[in-house]
């Protein structure tokens, strides 16, 4: 569905994008993730034909973008982490809109039902814009891109500023879209992104610094298996005994939970599983176990690994900052 080749972006002798390549299945939600002045943002207007690239290829459903911005264009729906609404239209008129913007002639009244429908807005079909809840305007705003039900939708940030109520629906949202369309979602919400998304790509100084599934991402980046553990005993005692277990590399208390009851922190090889052992050996000692949880690294734990590494620089941050004369007018009007 999308196909990226050595994607460059250069402003004089700073690259905000410095050569990168990935493609996207159908069926497939990609998360894209980055901090700010990775080049995030300055991709994704590239692969919406906001921005013209300075080197490399984007095709969409195998149409090449610089060769045929609008009909690449006809199969993208663009969600801006601001969404384009014109709060004195109503839903339906707004819709209307967009169909017209992006030439759907035929079928438009249905079509502009189906969305409603879709995104369950019909019973504000006929309300101000301005007077709906921003959880409703961000699901107009999804409405908009999918008007001409493309291909392809790259939803920026689409639950920013939203409650929890809010995100878990829009969530719903872009999960049952994915059974029709190949989504790419960009996001801080990291437990948002694991929640919906099959791949990942962080970027970091321009370039992509990593690119898997979550839970590969996660597995790839733990150096020891982490248990915490709630034990009943006195603690001097309690670190000799776990210290003994075959395959642990460090105990250290962390709290106590109360009277002659620690929680400890207990580390061992990435690759075993201390748990049976250290059960076994706490009971031949009778230091009960009152609770155990077995502590996992989280996809923001590996991404501030990979983005802090070293601080951002003030002139990476200056790919925020697109020239006018960068930005395709011609495009713009297309999307």
């Amino acid at each position: 569905m999308i196909e990226v080749q050595n994607l460059t972006k250069s402003y004089g002798p700073l690259r905000a994008v410095n050569g990168i390549s990935f493609t996207l299945e159908k069926g497939e939600v990609l998360g894209f993730l980055g901090p700010n002045g990775a080049g995030k943002s300055t991709t994704m207007n590239m692969l919406t034909g906001l921005l013209l690239p300075t080197e490399g290829m984007i095709k969409i459903v195998g149409i090449d973008m610089s060769e045929d911005p609008k009909k690449a264009k006809k199969h993208l729906g663009y969600l801006p982490e601001i969404p384009p609404l014109y709060p004195d239209m109503t839903v339906e008129e707004f819709l209307e809109f967009a169909c017209e913007l992006k030439e759907v002639k035929k079928g438009k009244k249905e079509e502009i039902q189906r969305i409603l429908g879709l995104l369950n807005i019909k019973n504000v079909k006929g309300r101000l814009i301005k007077n709906l809840s921003k959880g409703y305007k961000q699901r107009i705003g999804i409405a908009q891109a999918l008007v001409g039900n493309p291909d392809v939708l790259i939803l920026d940030e689409p639950t920013v500023g939203l409650d929890p109520k809010q995100i878990r629906e829009i969530r719903d949202v872009i999960k049952e879209l994915s059974q029709n369309h190949t989504i790419i979602l960009s996001s801080h919400i990291l437990p948002e992104v694991s929640a919906v998304c099959d791949r990942i790509i962080i970027m970091n100084k321009g370039e992509i610094a990593a690119t898997d599934t979550a839970e590969n991402l996660t597995k790839s980046f733990e150096t020891s298996s982490t248990l915490q553990v709630q034990i009943e005993g006195p603690i001097d005692d309690v670190l000799y005994t776990v210290s003994s277990v075959s395959g642990v590399t460090s105990v250290a208390p962390k709290e106590q939970i109360k009277e002659n009851v620690y929680e400890y922190l207990i580390k061992g090889a990435v690759d075993l599983d201390i748990r049976r052992p250290l059960f076994f050996t706490l009971a031949d000692s009778k230091m009960p176990i009152l609770r155990m949880e077995q502590k996992r690294l989280s996809l923001e734990d590996v991404f501030l690994q990979i983005t802090t590494i070293e601080e951002t620089t003030p002139e990476e941050m200056h790919e925020n900052l697109v020239p006018e004369e960068e930005l395709s007018h011609e495009n713009m009007d297309d999307l």
